[in-house]
């Protein structure tokens, strides 16, 4: 008895294990049936209506589909029909692209039948190719079903929802074709059904696609109805299809059930601004859950630097989250199209909140250098502050720190969907008004330096309006500014009167020399002014400036050496007679000789 027992107990442990094996080698596929062959239809014809042109891509997919499964059906020779079976979809080498096969090959027949139906107008004989065409797409439509149902653990809930709408629509249209009303007319209630519980069990971004193919239903079921007739014979179809639907129903309630289980598990949803988005993109959801975690380290981080690293680090992830959604929007045609007069989809909805996210992060970490800058700034109202880097920061440069948050709140106040959003505009223009406040008060300051002391008074009255407006908006405060507002006001009262005292101090000692400005710079000695008050630091030092012990300088004329001043005064006798006599005598013994010397100038 023991080893029997023994023995049972290693049959179920090892039947156990061969049941856990094969649960972990099934993979759980979702293929969003409609998605997928909307997509391809609208790229490949059927925008304009070219039946032709997309049966010849369904045709290319498949042979592509059966090349790279190396699932192909006989040789170059021979035809060996080779359907999809229930081994390629589960074990280890299932591949989802094996289910794509039979709904690729219901495409085809569906398109052409189309095809066929347009030429059917001018030559009535191709209506029975047409019947045949439709009822081999419904045979690859059974043959998608059969797979996802007997495959059951192989797809998820949402494909076997969209399978089943798909298999009724596809009968539902054959039996429209073949004027057989009270079936098409339960085909197409059916799949009518199936896709509006699929709707509200999906997300908001996704569930436009299924409202329009709902909306598609309803001329064919308002025809259907009229075949039928109206009276007794609309009531006993009713009747007919809620009791037909009881299975069906059974059935629906616990597939949507799991289905908007599995999307709550797979997608993530956001709630901003009394509004939900659910968050696709995998990098946006880490990101997500990472600003929830930064924002706990800030609250437990005490210095500035490390605040600042942290922001800036999450400002990184943010930027790459806002590019995963740019991307997500260049891929789907239709959230690329959209313009500023629609409504705005969860896709653009969720850029917009990443778009504020990063603004807001970006506006935090500069008040964050704003208090940093504050712990070194050189106030002209205090004459005495200690810093600790011995750094000093001037007014000016707490102003340009306020210029960049007023451009950061611009941007804020320009994002892409939030323009119709009046009580978003408020806010910011709330916010802004803060900063302005802030910004004005150190502008004044700056011109207090200047000794500029009616501008500083007009720069004052300017930052009490902005800070008395922004106190009166009571907005959300969510960056904790309302108690520096009201330090601010108060501020500003005192240095307000302040400069307003220096002002009509300088009008009235202008004429006063000792009061000016040029009088603080004199260098007068002490002896020269002592009927005069002025208090000189110079006196103080080691060369006080008292008595002048050494003359002045003077300039004096320059003497000359010596000016001939009489010599156009002076008469000289005159020398005529002697020059006359002289000159002749000489004049005559010298030219004689030179002749006589030199052998030239006589007579011969």
């Amino acid at each position: 008895m023991v080893e029997e027992t023994l023995n049972a107990d290693n049959v179920e442990k090892t039947e156990g294990e061969a049941a856990t094996q094969t649960a972990e080698h099934i993979k759980v596929f979702t293929v969003e049936i409609l998605h997928m062959v909307k997509d391809a239809q609208q790229q490949h014809g059927l925008r304009h209506g070219d039946y032709q042109r997309y049966r010849v891509y369904c045709t290319r997919r498949i042979r592509r589909l059966r090349k790279a499964l190396k699932y192909p059906q006989g040789d170059k020779r021979h035809f060996k029909r080779r359907d999809v079976t229930l081994a390629q979809l589960t074990g280890k080498r299932a591949d989802e692209r094996y289910i794509h096969i039979p709904l690729i090959s219901a495409e085809r027949a569906w398109s052409y039948a189309m095809q066929l139906k347009q030429e059917a107008n001018t030559e009535p004989r191709k209506r029975f190719h047409l019947i045949k065409k439709l009822r081999k797409a419904c045979f690859y439509a059974l043959q998608l079903q059969e797979l996802c149902n007997v495959s059951s653990e192989a797809f998820d809930a949402r494909t076997k929802l969209e399978c089943e709408a798909y298999v009724a629509w596809m009968h539902g249209t054959l039996h429209f074709e073949l004027q057989l009303w009270g079936s098409a007319l339960e085909h197409l209630k059916r799949a009518q059904v199936v896709y509006e519980n699929l709707a509200k069990a999906l997300p908001d971004d996704e569930q436009e696609l299924y409202r329009v193919k709902v909306n598609e239903f309803t001329p064919n079921l308002r025809y259907c109805a009229y075949n039928i007739g109206g009276g007794s014979g609309a009531s006993k179809m009713d009747e007919l299809l809620e009791l037909r639907a009881q299975g069906l129903l059974e059935n629906l309630d616990l597939l949507v059930s799991q289905t908007k289980m599995e999307s709550s598990e797979g997608l993530q949803t956001i709630e901003w601004r009394n509004r939900k988005v659910t968050v696709r993109p995998e990098k946006v959801r880490l990101f997500l859950l990472s600003t929830q975690e930064v924002d706990k380290s800030l609250e437990k981080t005490a210095q500035l630097d490390s605040k600042i690293e942290l922001i800036e680090r999450i400002l990184m992830d943010c930027k790459d989250a806002i590019q995963a959604v740019k991307e997500e929007i260049k891929q789907d045609p239709k959230l690329r199209s959209l313009t500023t007069g629609q409504t705005v989809s969860g896709v653009q909805y969720l850029l917009a909140y990443l778009s504020y996210i990063r603004h807001s992060r970006t506006l935090q970490r500069n008040l964050c250098l704003v208090e940093q800058a504050k712990l070194n700034f050189d106030d002209p109202n205090q004459k005495s502050q200690n810093t600790s880097d011995g750094k000093r920061v001037r007014s000016q440069d707490l102003a340009r720190l306020y210029e960049i948050i007023l451009q950061n709140v611009t941007e804020m106040q320009q994002i892409q969907g939030m323009e119709d959003d009046n009580v978003y505009q408020k806010e910011i223009e709330n916010l802004a008004l803060t900063f302005k406040a802030f910004r004005c008060y150190y502008i004044a300051l700056t011109l207090i330096d200047m000794k500029k002391w009616k501008e500083a008074v007009a720069l004052y009255e300017r930052s009490s309006k902005y800070a008395n407006e922004a106190l009166a908006g009571k907005a959300s405060d969510k960056f904790k500014l309302a108690g520096d507002l009201q330090k601010l006001v108060s501020t500003i009262d005192g240095c307000k009167f302040s400069a307003h005292a220096y002002s009509v101090l300088e009008n009235d000692t202008s004429e006063d020399a000792i009061f000016t400005s040029k009088s603080q710079k004199s260098t007068k000695p002490l002896y020269e002014r002592l009927s005069q008050y002025k208090e000189d630091q110079s006196l103080h030092t080691k060369t006080p400036n008292v008595y002048k012990m050494q003359p002045e300088m003077e300039a004096i004329p320059c003497k000359p050496l010596f000016f001939d001043l009489a010599i156009g005064h002076i008469e000289l006798p005159s020398l005529d007679d002697k020059l006359q006599s002289s000159g002749n005598q000489s004049g005559a013994s010298i030219s004689g000789f030179v002749k006589g010397f030199l052998g030239w100038g006589g007579k011969k």
